[in-house]
C-alpha cells in the first residue's frame, strides 16, 4: 500500500469519529497539505504533512504509516506524529480562559462567585441604613 485516500486515513487514524465528517472538512477546506487545501480523494503516502484546521487551531500532522482500517486509540502514534506548533496551543489555552473571563453579565444564571460577591455585598451594608423616602403623592 503506497497511497490512501486522505479521508480514509484521517478516519483511520481518529482525527475524525466518522468518514463523513472527514469529507465535509476537506470539502469546507479545513484540510491542507502544504498550504494548499486537498478534496477527500487526495492520496497521501507517508512523509506527507497535513494541516486539519479545527477552529481556533490548525494541527499539523506527519503520516508515519498508511492505513486504511480505524485501529483503537493506543495504535495512533505508529501512524502519525503530531508536529503542531506550541503557538497553536497557546491559542488554544487562551481562548480556554476567555470563555470564562468575557462571559456576558446577566446573561445565564449568576454563578456562585457571583452569588457571593452580592451576599458580601449586602452584608456589609451598615444597620439602621434604611431608605426611607418621604415622598408626597398628593401634590
Amino acid at each position: 500500500m503506497n497511497e490512501v485516500r486522505i479521508d480514509k486515513w484521517m478516519w483511520a487514524v481518529r482525527l475524525f469519529k466518522s468518514r463523513t465528517i472527514a469529507v465535509e472538512a476537506c470539502k469546507k477546506n479545513r484540510v491542507a497539505m502544504n498550504g494548499v487545501n486537498v478534496k477527500p480523494s487526495r492520496m497521501v503516502k507517508a512523509g506527507d504533512v497535513i494541516q486539519v484546521r479545527k477552529p481556533p487551531v490548525t494541527y499539523s500532522f506527519e503520516i508515519l504509516a498508511l492505513t486504511e482500517r480505524r485501529m483503537s486509540a493506543k495504535l495512533v502514534p505508529e501512524y502519525l506524529k503530531n508536529v503542531t506548533p506550541p503557538e497553536q496551543y497557546e491559542l488554544l489555552e487562551m481562548n480556554r480562559i476567555a470563555g470564562f473571563v468575557d462571559r456576558a453579565k446577566g446573561l445565564g444564571r449568576p454563578t456562585k462567585k457571583d452569588r457571593r460577591e452580592l451576599e458580601q455585598f449586602s452584608d456589609d451594608a451598615p444597620e439602621g441604613d434604611d431608605f426611607d423616602f418621604d415622598f408626597d403623592f398628593n401634590t
